[in-house]
C-alpha cells in the first residue's frame, strides 16, 4: 500500500461518517495530501453537535460544551477559524439537587471520589461521611485488569457517595449506571491510582497533587460563541475548501477489499467525470483497494476510516472482518431526550450558576438541568429579553419515559424544576431533542474489547475506526480517536496504540451536558 502511495502521489481516502470524529479525520488526511471523500447517511453533518434555536435565540441541541484542558477539540476549533468564538462558561458553579434541596457541587473530588469526606459534606449524610472515613482502615481492594467504577468506589467508601455523587457525575456524560461503567475507560487517572494505593482517598489526594504540580492554567471547559455545533460546520467548510468531498444523504451499503478495477478512474457507477474520486492510471494502482458502494456510487479508495456507531460500523465490516464485527455488535447504547426551554427573563428567575445534576436514587424525571444563559454569555447577549435553559431525561435502562410524547417531557421537566428551582412560569417556546442509541457504554472489560477490535481491524490494509465507541465519548476522545485512525493508516501506530492503553476521559462539563 504504501509503495502503491508512491508511485501514484496522495491516494484517495473514504471517510464514512460525517460526525465529528469522521470530519477531524478527513481534515488530517487533506493534512497529509490525500484526496478525501466524506459519505454521511444523514442529510447533515456534525453527529451529536447539533446547533439549533429557540425563540429566536441560538443554542445547542446536542453536546454544548467541549473539554479544554485537552488540545485536540479548541486546536481543531482554531485551525478552522473559530479562534475568536471561543468562549469559556460565564458560570462554572454547578448544584446537586438531593436530599430534597439544591446544594453546591463539592469540589476537591474525581468524578466524585473525594479525597477527604470533609469534600462531600453537605451532599452526604453524617452516616455517609464516616463512612469514607473508614477507607483507610480497610485492607486493599484488588482493581484487576478492570472493574466498574460504582463497585469499587463503594466497596471503599459506601454506596452513599456512588448514589449521590459518582452516579449523577458519569450519568452526565455516558448516560450510564455506574455500578456498571468501566473504571479503567471511564476515569484512567483513578484506575491507575488505585492499583498503586491501598486507600482510594490517598489515591485521589495523590492525583490532585499531581494536577496542582502541573499548574495548568485556563479553564476546563469551552464552548463556541453561537454553540458547539458550529465547530463541524466549521471543519466542513474547511474541508470542501481544500478540495474534499463531502456527501450527505449517502448511507454506504457495501465495504469490500477488491482488485483495483481496470481501466482509468478511481470510481465507478456515477457518471460524473468531475467527482474528487480523481483518475488514476491503471498502472499505478494497487493490486487491491477497498470499494465503497453508497446508493448509485461505486467508489475505489486505497483508505478506508469507518467513523460510525458500532452498529453500523459492524455491518460495513461484517464481510472483510466478521471478528471485529462480532465485537462490535455487543456495544450496548443508551438513549436520551434534550428538552430546551425558553422564558420570559420578567417572568423567570434561576438560582445562581450554571445549572444542576440530579442523583437518579432520589426518584426525579430529569438527570440534569442547564441554566444556559447564565452559562454562555453568548446566549445571555443574543436576547437580553429571553431566558434559556434545558434539562435531559433517559439513562441506560430506560425506555418508558422516552416513549412519551414531547409534550409529556416537557411537563415532566417542568414539574421538577418547579420542584428544585421554583420556576413555575410557563415557557415562551419548548423543543425537545431526542438522541435514540445515543451514547455508547463503557462496561467492565471496554479496554479489552477495544484492543480487540482494533487487532483484527488492523489485519486489513488501509482501514481504521474511530469515534465515540473506542476511546472515549467526549469532543477531543473523538477528534483524537480520528487522529489516531489517520496516523494508522499511515503506518504509525503509535497513537492508536497509546488511546487503546490510556482512553480519553470524557469529564462533565457542567449540570446538563
Amino acid at each position: 500500500m504504501r509503495e502503491a502511495e508512491t508511485r501514484t502521489g496522495a491516494g484517495h481516502a473514504v471517510v464514512i461518517g460525517g460526525g465529528i470524529a469522521g470530519l477531524a479525520a478527513a481534515h488530517r488526511l487533506l493534512d497529509g495530501g490525500r484526496r478525501v471523500t466524506v459519505l454521511e447517511a444523514s442529510d447533515r453533518v456534525g453527529g451529536k453537535l447539533l446547533p439549533g434555536e429557540i425563540a429566536g435565540v441560538r443554542v445547542d441541541l446536542g453536546a454544548e460544551s467541549m473539554l479544554a484542558r485537552r488540545p485536540e477539540a479548541v486546536a481543531l476549533a482554531r485551525e478552522v477559524g473559530l479562534a475568536d468564538r471561543l468562549q469559556p462558561p460565564a458560570t462554572a458553579t454547578a448544584s446537586i439537587w438531593t436530599r430534597g434541596a439544591l446544594r453546591p457541587m463539592p469540589k476537591g473530588h474525581v468524578m466524585g471520589v473525594p479525597g477527604t469526606a470533609a469534600a462531600l459534606s453537605g451532599v452526604l449524610s453524617d452516616e455517609g461521611l464516616a463512612r469514607i472515613e473508614r477507607d483507610a482502615d480497610l485492607p486493599r481492594t484488588e482493581v484487576g485488569e478492570d472493574v466498574a467504577v460504582g463497585e469499587y468506589v463503594a466497596a471503599r467508601l459506601g454506596r452513599e457517595v456512588v448514589d449521590r455523587l459518582v452516579e449523577p457525575l458519569l450519568g452526565g456524560v455516558y448516560a450510564g449506571d455506574a455500578y456498571r461503567i468501566s473504571m479503567r475507560s471511564a476515569v484512567p487517572q483513578l484506575y491507575q491510582a488505585a492499583r498503586t494505593r491501598t486507600s482510594l482517598t490517598e489515591a485521589v489526594r495523590e492525583i490532585q497533587a499531581k494536577a496542582a504540580a502541573n499548574q495548568q492554567t485556563g479553564p476546563v471547559f469551552m464552548g463556541v460563541e453561537g454553540g458547539v455545533g458550529r465547530l463541524p460546520l466549521a471543519v466542513a467548510e474547511s474541508v470542501r475548501a481544500r478540495g474534499g468531498e463531502i456527501v450527505t444523504g449517502a448511507p454506504v451499503t457495501e465495504l469490500r477489499r477488491v482488485a483495483a478495477p481496470a481501466g482509468e478512474g478511481s470510481e465507478a457507477g456515477t457518471g460524473a467525470p468531475g467527482d474528487a474520486s480523481a483518475r488514476v492510471p491503471a498502472a499505478a494502482r494497487p493490486h487491491t483497494v477497498w470499494r465503497v458502494v453508497a446508493g448509485e456510487r461505486v467508489l475505489y479508495a486505497d483508505a478506508v476510516i469507518v467513523a460510525v456507531p458500532a452498529p453500523v460500523a459492524a455491518g460495513l465490516l461484517s464481510a472483510e472482518s466478521p471478528e471485529a464485527a462480532a465485537e462490535l455488535r455487543t456495544v450496548e447504547y443508551a438513549s436520551m431526550a434534550l428538552v430546551t426551554l425558553a422564558y420570559r427573563r420578567s417572568e423567570a428567575a434561576l438560582p445562581d450558576g450554571s445549572g444542576f445534576l440530579v442523583p437518579p436514587v432520589d426518584g426525579r424525571t430529569i438527570k440534569a438541568s442547564t441554566f444556559a444563559s447564565q452559562k454562555w454569555g453568548w446566549i445571555a447577549d443574543e436576547d437580553p429579553d429571553v431566558i434559556v435553559l434545558r434539562t435531559s431525561v433517559g439513562r441506560y435502562g430506560e425506555t418508558e419515559i422516552l416513549q412519551r410524547e414531547d409534550a409529556d417531557l416537557v411537563d415532566v421537566s417542568r414539574h421538577d424544576l418547579q420542584a428544585a428551582a421554583g420556576l413555575a412560569a410557563t415557557p415562551l417556546a419548548t423543543r425537545v431533542t431526542r438522541w435514540t442509541d445515543g451514547l455508547p457504554q463503557y462496561p467492565v472489560g471496554h479496554h479489552a474489547r477495544v484492543a480487540r477490535i482494533r487487532e483484527h481491524v488492523a489485519k486489513l490494509p488501509g482501514l481504521a475506526v474511530c469515534g465515540a465507541p473506542y476511546d472515549g465519548v467526549g469532543i477531543p476522545a473523538c477528534i483524537a480517536s480520528a487522529h489516531a485512525a489517520v496516523d494508522q493508516i499511515g503506518g504509525d501506530l503509535r497513537a492508536v496504540q497509546e488511546l487503546t492503553a490510556h482512553p480519553v476521559q470524557s469529564l462533565h462539563g457542567g449540570a446538563g451536558e
